[in-house]
């Protein structure tokens, strides 16, 4: 769509709930749908042109958005693509940011090249996995990220940025911190190269050892990782009502190795921790929750708990945007009376403005 087309007409009152896999929240003031790179530089400049504000959409599986819906232009990024390359010993796959990303994980471990198996059935679209720096099972996309394409919203052009300028951090980047609202993902290049999987979490290992695969390949691997997802609800599936939620609502916190010892005297059983490799300690969320008194299945009016996993908030019917708020600050003031953790959400909130309840889900203090 050139610059100079005027015919650019947004939907007005778009329905948000039916494109979020929480199924919750209110309607787009007005609504956009970009398959193209020029079609998110011309929804920018409408915005501009209008005084409106833009607010990107992509799979629509990590976000909250409010009751009262979003008083801006939703622009739901959905550009295709999915194309190999080879540069020198590695081979580059570069997504559009709308390609759905297992699709891209399947069609990588298909073709034997390792760096991603361990982020199967992660739901969503590529672009946002550079924004949130997904993560699973020992990998994250921080490791095999080369280029993200992307259009700044305060130059209005197109800039490629090099993994190491996207500010990679533990389930974050420059996209969802400091330069939040700047850029709009177009494009992710992922270097990939042939080698062995990763085993680094006792889960994955443990699934592969009991179904007797003794040398597994990055299939198995991908496999291992689908059915622990599984187990969990943390692959979508329209069936299997645990799965109408976020996926994991709050980050596993890391603490130093001290003060994770310093837990372990709290009267209740060891904490469990996964050491990284600067010798701090990721504890798992889910343990703190169940620990604090909110068991899977949990209910709260029309939200609750997975049944089964605790880190899951999930729209039981005809849910509210501000029940899943109330539920999840309620386990995060549990947790922090508990266990002095003060846990982070993972999901965007959209349409909230400056809610002091939302303020206090982002807030972490060490």
């Amino acid at each position: 769509m050139p610059l100079a087309d005027r015919t650019l007409k947004p939907e007005t009152g778009v329905p948000m709930a039916p494109m979020t896999s929480l199924g919750i929240g209110g309607r787009a003031r007005w609504f956009l749908r970009a398959t193209t790179i020029e079609e998110v530089i011309a929804a920018r400049q409408w915005c501009g042109d209008a005084g409106v504000p833009l607010c990107v959409l992509g799979g629509g599986t990590n976000m909250v958005v409010a009751d009262s819906g979003v008083d801006a232009l939703v622009l739901q990024v959905v550009i295709p693509g999915i194309a190999f390359s080879q540069r020198g010993a590695s081979s580059l796959l570069r997504l559009g940011a709308g390609e759905p990303w297992d699709d891209a994980v399947l069609a990588a471990v298909s073709r034997d090249l390792g760096g991603l198996e361990c982020l199967s059935g992660i739901p969503g679209n590529a672009g946002g996995t550079p924004v949130q720096n997904v993560g699973a099972y020992g990998q994250s996309v921080a490791q095999t990220i080369a280029e993200v394409t992307v259009l700044d919203c305060e130059s209005g052009t197109i800039v490629t940025l090099k993994g190491s300028e996207c500010g990679f951090g533990y389930r974050t980047s420059r996209f969802k911190g400091t330069d939040e609202g700047r850029f709009i993902v177009c494009e992710v290049l992922f270097e990939l190269s042939a080698q062995p999987p990763t085993m680094s979490y006792p889960e994955v290992i443990g699934h592969l050892t009991h179904h007797g695969v003794s040398e597994p390949g990055l299939m198995d691997v991908r496999n291992a990782v689908l059915a622990i997802r599984r187990r969990k609800g943390m692959v979508i599936d329209t069936a299997d009502p645990d799965t109408r939620s976020v996926g994991s609502f709050f980050m596993n916190p890391v603490v130093d190795s001290a003060r994770h010892s310093g837990l372990d005297s709290t009267g209740a059983d060891a904490v469990p921790g996964f050491v990284l490799s600067d010798g701090y300690v990721k504890i798992p969320a889910a343990w703190l929750i169940e620990q604090s008194g909110f068991s899977r299945g949990y209910r709260a009016g029309a939200v609750g708990l997975s049944a089964k996993h605790p880190l899951a908030i999930v729209n039981r019917g005809a849910a509210a945007a501000r029940e899943v708020v109330a539920l999840a600050g309620a386990i995060k003031r549990r947790v922090i009376d508990r266990f002095g953790i003060w846990l982070s959400a993972e999901p965007s909130f959209v349409g909230f403005g400056e809610d002091p309840d939302v303020a206090f889900l982002k807030e972490v203090r060490s």
